[in-house]
């Protein structure tokens, strides 16, 4: 599916994912995330949202323009 045109989203991790399943670290390691406090910016989706859903107790997201991230 297409991204939705001009929305990103700015996700951080703000909590490790140690102690939590391999499934959970697993989705936190596809979103790109890698330590603490590192922040990616990711095209907003439908399957993008179901990820940071699933690790919402991990992360920080903040929806941003896409003029306003370059």
């Amino acid at each position: 599916m297409p991204e939705q045109s001009g929305k990103l989203l700015k996700v951080t991790l703000v909590k490790s994912p140690i102690g939590y399943n391999a499934r959970q670290k697993a989705t936190v390691k596809s979103l790109g995330l890698r330590r603490m406090r590192q922040s990616v910016l990711i095209g907003d989706a439908p399957q993008i949202r179901g990820m940071i859903a699933r690790v919402r107790h991990l992360v920080a997201v903040e929806e941003v323009e896409e003029n306003e991230a370059t």
